[in-house]
């Protein structure tokens, strides 16, 4: 007769099959739990209340964003027209001046001009809050463009307009002012237009040199403080899109009551 096992021994074994076996079943479950666990990393789940809930703060900040717009298109217009006059003068000193604005306006990045202004002008003790080197980067952009804008409505009024305004009696400057420049302001209005569009969008590099009151400076702010970026972001491109469709229609408007005959 055979030698029997004792009574333990397939005890013994089964324990000894369950005790190797747990090792394996933790790491399947570990496995699993990792393969579920992964995709839900990837997955987004959307909460718009806070975005929503800050819109009156984003809406204060679109304000500031059309403030700095509109000064910085009206600085800009006033330094344009001396620009494009430069740009046309035989001086050779008024000449290059303007030709250098322009140049370094144009062929720079609007980053470039604002970083200058903010951190350039602070290493020569000149130390100039975000708001107003952001105001005066854009402004000084938009004169360069606006200059170039202006020479050519000048140069597309006939040159007899203003000889007869002058055979009338009306002095140089006051011919300029009544009968130049509103024609000239009349071919320049649309590329106007686009460019306040594009001083509303430049304002958002404000963000780079601490602006945190603007449009994209408070969505910025908002999205570190809920890590929400892509509703809070979302929002604002919608609040850009309609200020540029706003101005864009408030032109278009304006262009047919003033310019009809």
């Amino acid at each position: 007769m055979g030698r029997r096992r004792p009574a333990g021994s397939h005890r013994q074994g089964r324990l000894s099959l369950t005790h190797i076996s747990k090792p394996q079943a933790v790491s399947a479950q570990s496995l699993a739990a990792s393969a579920d666990q992964h995709p839900k990393m990837l997955n987004y789940t959307f909460h718009w209340r806070p975005a929503f809930n800050a819109l009156p703060d984003m809406l204060a900040g679109a304000v500031v964003t059309i403030e700095i717009a509109v000064l910085s298109m009206l600085i800009g217009t006033v330094i344009g027209v001396f620009l494009a006059l430069g740009r046309m003068s035989a001086n050779r000193t008024l000449y290059g001046l303007a030709t250098a604005w322009i140049e370094v306006a144009r062929n720079t990045p609007a980053l470039f001009q604002i970083y200058m202004t903010y951190f350039g002008l602070g290493a020569f003790g000149l130390h100039l809050d975000s708001y107003l080197s952001l105001l005066i980067g854009i402004a000084f952009n938009n004169a360069g463009y606006l200059a170039e804008t202006f020479r050519g409505g000048l140069r597309a009024v006939p040159p007899t307009q203003l000889r007869a305004a002058r055979s009338l009696g009306m002095s140089a400057p006051s011919a300029f002012w009544h009968v130049v420049l509103p024609q000239m302001f009349r071919t320049a209005f649309h590329p106007m237009t686009n460019q306040m569009v594009w001083a509303v969008l430049m304002t958002s590099l404000g963000v780079v040199v601490g602006l945190n009151t603007d449009l994209t400076g408070v969505t910025q702010e908002l999205n570190v403080r809920t890590f929400r970026t892509f509703e809070f972001f979302s929002i604002a491109a919608v609040l850009y899109y309609l200020i540029s469709k706003a101005i864009t229609l408030s032109a278009r408007l304006a262009a047919y009551r003033l310019f009809r005959y």
